[in-house]
């Protein structure tokens, strides 16, 4: 996806004027006027489209995803760091980057755009269905992303192997639990690093207090990075208040 789309100045002016009559201490005839500026995110978003395997809850190191089931899709809560592991791990490429770009001039741009993100490896060990607990419901077959799963009228589930992936939708989403699967996911693929200018830290410790998985300290005055534990989030680079740490892509 690379999408731009514009409005006109004057109506964001005419929308913020508009909102700004239900604060208190707005004044009748209040005009908003608006700067040139820019800004730029990133986000990242599941698409309908997720078949329930629970790939990205089960991976992601700050719990930031919530629960599938199968009339609920997967999503991305607001403590969200944007490390893209839960992008790289989701065996359908539903879950995407989306970096974006307001540009506010004569007229206001958005710019929507896909990051690429490579992907983990993902291969199918073993998978058996329990015959005593299965009841041919089909609702494995509904999420299985390339239709390796068969239930003929009154048989058990029936799973074709080779094609099969490992993705887990068909044990996640089976109300009897009568799936059982072993695979075989490769290691979060490193795109990026963190880069430290201890000359330019201040050591204020806020990377300290503010990495969710506990990486980086502040050692005298420096600043310790655990490469094992680091997970490349936005967190420590955005918040350093003098930018002494820098994410870079590889």
């Amino acid at each position: 996806m690379d999408v731009t789309f514009k409005k006109k100045k004057e109506v964001l002016e005419g929308e913020v004027a508009l909102k700004s009559r239900d604060l208190e201490d707005s004044h009748e005839g209040f005009k908003g006027e608006i700067e040139d500026c820019t800004f730029e995110d990133k986000f990242i978003t599941i698409s309908p489209e997720c078949v329930r395997c629970n790939l990205c809850v089960e991976e992601c190191p700050v719990n930031a995803v919530s629960d599938s089931t199968s009339s609920r899709p997967a999503r991305i809560l607001e403590n969200c760091v944007k490390c893209e592991i839960c992008a790289q791990t989701c065996p359908v490429k539903c879950i995407h980057v989306i970096e974006s770009t307001s540009a506010v001039q004569d007229d206001v741009t958005f710019h929507l755009k896909d990051v690429e993100v490579p992907h983990r490896k993902l291969r199918m060990e073993l998978i058996k269905v329990n015959p005593d607990n299965c009841d041919s419901c089909a609702t494995c077959v509904k999420f299985c992303p390339t239709g390796a799963i068969a239930v003929p009228e009154g048989e058990i589930a029936q799973i074709d192997t080779d094609a099969c992936v490992g993705c887990g939708a068909c044990a996640n989403v089976c109300p009897q639990g009568s799936i059982d699967l072993v695979r075989e996911l490769g290691p979060v693929m490193k795109t990026k690093k963190l880069l430290v200018d201890q000359d330019t830290c201040v050591q204020c410790q806020v990377c300290e207090e503010n990495c969710p998985v506990d990486a980086i300290k502040i050692d005298g005055d420096r600043v310790v990075l655990d490469q094992e534990k680091c997970i490349l989030c936005e967190v420590c680079s955005t918040k350093c208040p003098v930018g002494a740490l820098k994410l870079e892509m590889v």
